[in-house]
């Protein structure tokens, strides 16, 4: 259903079965995939590039240009996985030069306020919370959780399974699986309940548990803990996520537990 008193350009491609409510305004150069629903007021700008079955929500601005004074007009994307939630007021800025999009994965939900900045990425059923904060560049792997109110430094990347607690300043790396919370931010543990809930094993979770016990709680540096762990534990997909993400992180990693 497409209401009169939207506003669509006549190049928009939209799928079948989208739901446009009063007041929305879509650009032209825009794709929106079947069954997805847009509510009043929302506003999905040039670049936009939204998939099957998603929500956007009133208030919300998709594909908005970047918050970047280097931008120059060049024509980028801000693409959205099927069957996410952009919920009231959220942003998510197109990309830019650097990589040419911004990217949100597949069963997202985006909570009301959110600011994805340009050129992030975003993984699948990830959730970033109310009034949280990403700048460029940032990277979120699968499953990731940014509780409410968080501020995201530029070209951070946040591993997957990881829930991060409201109201934190994420300056350097949060490594897989794990909890991170206080000032500065801090490894607080595994993040068991999210692990269980998605069905990983106890032995898995107790592996991935004595991995970064090598890694934060044995007073190694950490060359020496990665070292470590490659030799005594078996290789695995967990493990070879770990020791890869810390290996290739450009800004550090977040500070074990004090």
């Amino acid at each position: 259903m497409i209401s009169e008193l939207a506003f669509i350009h006549p190049d928009a491609v939209i799928g079948e079965n989208v739901t446009v409510e009063p007041f929305a305004y879509v650009s032209g150069n825009v794709v929106i995939g079947d069954g997805t629903w847009v509510g009043p007021n929302s506003t999905i700008l040039d670049g936009a590039r939204i998939g099957k079955n998603c929500r956007i929500f009133p208030s919300a601005v998709v594909s908005a240009i970047p918050q970047d004074l280097k931008f120059r007009g060049e024509e980028t994307t801000a693409e959205i996985g099927d069957n996410t939630t952009v919920r009231e007021g959220a942003t998510i800025n197109r990309g830019t030069a650097s990589t040419g999009k911004t990217v949100v994965g597949d069963n997202c939900l985006v909570m009301a306020y959110a600011h994805v900045g340009h050129d992030c990425r975003v993984g699948n059923n990830c959730i970033l919370g109310n009034s949280i904060g990403m700048a460029g560049e940032v990277k979120v792997d699968d499953w990731a959780i940014i509780s409410g109110g968080s501020l995201v430094h530029q070209f951070v990347h946040i591993g997957g399974h990881v829930i991060i607690g409201g109201g934190s300043k994420v300056r350097m790396d949060v490594p897989p699986f794990i909890k991170a919370d206080r000032e500065p931010l801090a490894y607080m543990g595994i993040n068991t309940v999210g692990l269980t809930r998605r069905g990983f094993p106890k032995e898995r979770i107790d592996e991935i548990h004595n991995i970064y016990r090598a890694i934060y709680q044995n007073g190694m540096n950490t060359s020496t803990a990665l070292a470590y762990v490659e030799k005594e534990f078996a290789s695995s997909d967990d493990r070879d996520y770990i020791i890869n993400f810390i290996r290739n992180s450009q800004r550090g990693i977040i500070r074990g537990p004090r």
